[in-house]
């Protein structure tokens, strides 16, 4: 991850972005919450807030054209399109930019099957110091009402 971090040229906030982008699409409590709380660190509660839920406005539009690019990985890789991957170039993204954001969203999704897979869910300290914007999540996501074994 570091390395495709590196080779993109990925900074916090952009990585915030990326990896609460695929948090919302994909439901990952865990990461909605940690992910949510640095994006919010990085920008504010509310672009934060927005943003899990689907909403990009506050994004500028290169951030906008990656996250779409996130949620499309998380939710139907298999339809990308040759379009999808000029948007991204139309942003300003090398290809060998383009490739390490899409390695680095896999290797996310691949984090959050881990997640879900053996029911990883967030710890209290992380449900109740995570911006309350953050917190209030669609129901798509379920933040759990036990302790994190």
């Amino acid at each position: 991850m570091r390395s495709a971090t590196a080779d993109a040229d990925l900074d916090g906030c952009t990585r915030a972005i990326l990896v609460a982008a695929c948090a919302s699409a994909f439901g990952d409590a865990y990461c909605w919450l940690a992910w949510g709380s640095r994006l919010a660190d990085a920008t504010d509660d509310r672009v934060a807030a927005a943003l899990l839920r689907g909403d990009d406005e506050a994004l500028t539009p290169s951030e906008r054209t990656l996250a779409a690019w996130v949620r499309q990985l998380a939710r139907d890789p298999n339809r990308t399109t040759a379009d999808d991957v000029q948007t991204m170039r139309d942003t300003g993204l090398s290809d060998s930019q383009i490739f390490a954001v899409t390695v680095f969203v896999a290797l996310r999704l691949a984090f959050s099957t881990i997640n879900d897979a053996i029911g990883v869910l967030p710890d209290a300290a992380l449900r109740t110091t995570a911006p309350e914007a953050v917190r209030v999540e669609p129901n798509t996501v379920d933040l759990g009402n036990r302790e994190h074994e």
